[in-house]
């Protein structure tokens, strides 16, 4: 998930939820001479001052020296720190966002961090902060964005999340968070939601279809199972990017998925996913990435998938697909390895693929789980032969 595929998917969703920080980095890029701090401080930049001299003495190493001008009460000089008019008083000044992303900065986060009561920004990604985030962010009702991934932060899932009303962006991958993820994060109304590469382990809940957020990443967590439900077209409306890589998802493939006409990016490679490929997947008209691979797939390629007109990689390797249409070749990037394809280069061995096509049928139950296999029939009743008649 650290590939080019992924940096673009990063940037193509940050692009939108970093406007609220260019806006404000904007705005403070100049701020105008201040008299001096006693005098102008209001009572937010006070508490604000408190905040931060508070996560400066949490902070054990800062080999960049990001916070070395963090000294005396002028926080808006912070390095990091960007101040704006409090949007309920546009008179006074407040910290608005904290951006100290790829400072090798190595600490805690302390619990003071919730006297920033405006912040709609905190970006600390890729440092070196552990233990558990503070329990005071609850507090922090302004916030819009989060971003505290590729850190050694620990703990259950930050409930805390769960409480904030304002945020849409909310990335904590790359951590050592574990434990049961709330179903409650799917009923947000958020628009990013990045929770992959940690240690969290539950089934995806029947609430996840609710999300709203436009970018879904669920990928390298091997402990999360369950099925993908026919009521994923309900996410029609926002979805953009789904990825569910390598998440221990057992399944078949819903034809409902084709109701995802704005999808441009779909990962379900690396699980246990069965069945055939729906057609209807050529309906998804955006969808720019697929990929399947290292699953159970069987049966053929769909040409209409290999018609999508946006098309530019599709992965199918490591399956047991036989027969692919020529259409398919034209893509301008495609991955059909080891699958049981005649006339294909670098294909499963014949036994390999005779011994998956005695294998029981896959069937999906309505939920879109892989259902067991009927049971055999019983044994025809055995009548013993009457007796002879003398």
């Amino acid at each position: 998930m650290r590939g080019p595929a992924m940096m673009r998917m990063r940037w193509t969703v940050a692009a939108a939820a970093a406007a609220a920080f260019l806006v404000l980095a904007v705005a403070s890029a100049q701020p105008p001479p201040s008299p001096p701090a006693a005098t102008t401080n209001n009572s937010r930049l006070e508490k604000a001052y408190v905040a931060l001299q508070a996560l400066k003495r949490a902070i054990t190493d800062d080999p960049k020296k990001l916070t070395q001008n963090w000294c005396g009460p002028d926080v808006c000089s912070y390095f990091g720190v960007y101040c704006a008019p409090a949007p309920d008083d546009p008179c006074q000044r407040t910290v608005a966002a904290v951006d100290l992303n790829h400072g090798d900065l190595a600490g805690t986060l302390p619990e003071e961090l919730g006297l920033l009561s405006d912040l709609a920004v905190f970006h600390l990604n890729s440092n070196r902060f552990c233990g558990s985030l503070p329990e005071s962010l609850r507090s922090l009702h302004l916030l819009h964005e989060i971003d505290v991934s590729n850190n050694q932060l620990s703990g259950p899932f930050p409930s805390q999340l769960l409480c904030l009303p304002n945020v849409q962006y909310v990335d904590i991958r790359f951590n050592n968070f574990c434990g049961e993820v709330p179903a409650a994060i799917f009923d947000k109304k958020i628009d990013a939601l990045f929770i992959n590469n940690n240690h969290f382990e539950f089934t995806l809940p029947d609430s996840f279809t609710n999300s709203t957020a436009s970018v879904i990443v669920l990928a390298n967590l091997p402990r999360v199972g369950g099925c993908l439900p026919s009521s994923i077209g309900d996410m029609a409306g926002t979805l953009n990017e789904l990825i569910l890589l390598n998440s221990g998802i057992s399944s078949c493939i819903p034809p409902e998925i084709g109701n995802l006409d704005k999808l441009t990016v779909l990962d379900l490679s690396f699980n246990s996913i069965a069945g055939t490929l729906p057609d209807t997947i050529g309906n998804m008209r955006a969808l720019e990435q697929l990929d399947v691979a290292h699953n159970q797939l069987a049966g053929e390629i769909p040409e209409s998938i290999c018609e999508l007109p946006h098309l530019k990689n599709f992965t199918y390797s490591y399956n047991f697909f036989c027969g692919e249409p020529h259409r398919c070749l034209e893509v301008p990037r495609i991955d059909d390895r080891q699958n049981c394809i005649a006339g294909r280069p670098d294909q499963r061995s014949g036994e390999e693929c005779i011994s998956f096509l005695h294998q029981p049928k896959v069937h999906c139950d309505a939920h879109g789980c892989i259902a067991p296999p009927s049971p055999p029939p019983p044994p025809p009743p055995v009548y013993a032969p009457p007796p002879p008649v003398y």
